[in-house]
């Protein structure tokens, strides 16, 4: 594989069995320097399985890729040295200040007192908790940690920075700002993000692209904008006495139709042109909604199923993986 300059993670072919299981499949990607990257699937959709192997936590069965330059597996010290990592589990020390978790990290990396002080201090700043950097972290709110996380993973001067749920849990407001920060990092950092969320109204509105994987694969890559008019339609809900389902999946501008809350989702083509064709075909109606497409829509048209908040694969494995990673060190 050839490195392209503008490419900090390239991946080609990356594949993890474990055993007779095929975790993740021919897993294929380049995201340029700068990218908000959002890598989203469902329960067992091997996510997990892939940043792993991105990380250098896991060893691929087969494939290669390449993470700044270096190749994961020949050049495993370096790809640690430049990849930050901010779980989703709590991985603060409360009994320590928030300085004092930033200044432990910096050790653990081999950094130097000199050089470590002045950027304790810049990205505090960076994330507003200056004011509360000798405070201990067990008084923060839970935006707080979170934003202190997010600026212990740049701590290194990281060229990735690899994010699982970065906004689960946080209230609205919070989770806001705290996309604010992710933003105002990668502008003052140059720093590529690649992300897990199942917060699919972030992705759409936050990642520059998207990748869905789904059985091990990736199924899907594009804009978020891309993705959504990939649907060629609009979506109406509608609530009927009987829907003639054969006879709607006949017609040729009906791209999808599915059940949904008492009734059902249909995704259709030139909407204001076809519409009176499908409400003649349908018969008498007790409710219609119209709305534009959404990146759940795309995401259940081609998983078919719902992303959740909590998946099966995921729970606990990412904590698992900063252990080991940490284990790993600068080794």
């Amino acid at each position: 594989m050839t490195f392209h300059v503008r490419n900090v993670i390239e991946a080609e072919g990356l594949t993890k069995k474990f055993g007779p299981l095929t975790a993740v499949s021919d897993f294929s990607l380049a995201i340029q320097a700068e990218e908000i990257f959002g890598l989203l699937g469902p329960n067992g959709a091997g996510k997990t399985t892939a940043i792993n192997m991105l990380t250098t936590i896991l060893k691929p069965t087969s494939g290669t890729a390449r993470i700044a330059g270096y190749d994961i597996k020949r050049d495993a010290k370096k790809v640690r040295e430049c990849v930050g990592i901010v779980f989703q589990d709590p991985t603060l020390d409360t009994v320590l200040t928030g300085w004092e978790n930033l200044e432990l990290h910096a050790r653990l990396y081999g950094l130097r007192r000199a050089d470590y002080g002045k950027r304790i201090e810049e990205l505090l700043s960076l994330v507003d908790l200056e004011a509360r950097a000798h405070d201990l972290v067990r008084t923060y709110s839970g935006g707080m940690r979170r934003r202190l996380e997010l600026v212990r993973g740049l701590l290194h001067h990281p060229s990735v920075l690899f994010l699982d749920e970065p906004t689960l849990g946080l209230d609205p407001q919070t989770r806001a700002r705290t996309w604010e920060y992710i933003r105002l990092m990668v502008k003052k950092e140059g720093t590529t993000v690649l992300l897990t969320t199942h917060y699919l109204d972030e992705a759409q509105q936050m990642c520059d692209r998207i990748a869905i994987m789904d059985e091990g694969k990736i199924i899907a890559l594009g804009t978020p904008g891309r993705l959504i008019d990939s649907l060629g339609g609009c979506v109406l809900y509608i609530e009927a006495p009987a829907l003639p389902e054969e006879k709607l999946r006949l017609l040729p501008f009906i791209k999808e139709c599915r059940p949904a809350k008492g009734g059902w989702e249909i995704v259709i083509a030139e909407t204001y042109q076809n519409l009176p064709r499908l409400l003649e075909t349908i018969g008498p109606i007790s409710h219609l909604d119209i709305r534009r497409p959404t990146l759940n829509d795309v995401f259940l048209k081609l998983t078919g199923r719902h992303i959740r908040e909590e998946s099966g694969e995921d729970k606990g494995s990412w904590m698992e993986s900063a252990l080991r990673f940490q284990q790993r060190g600068r080794r």
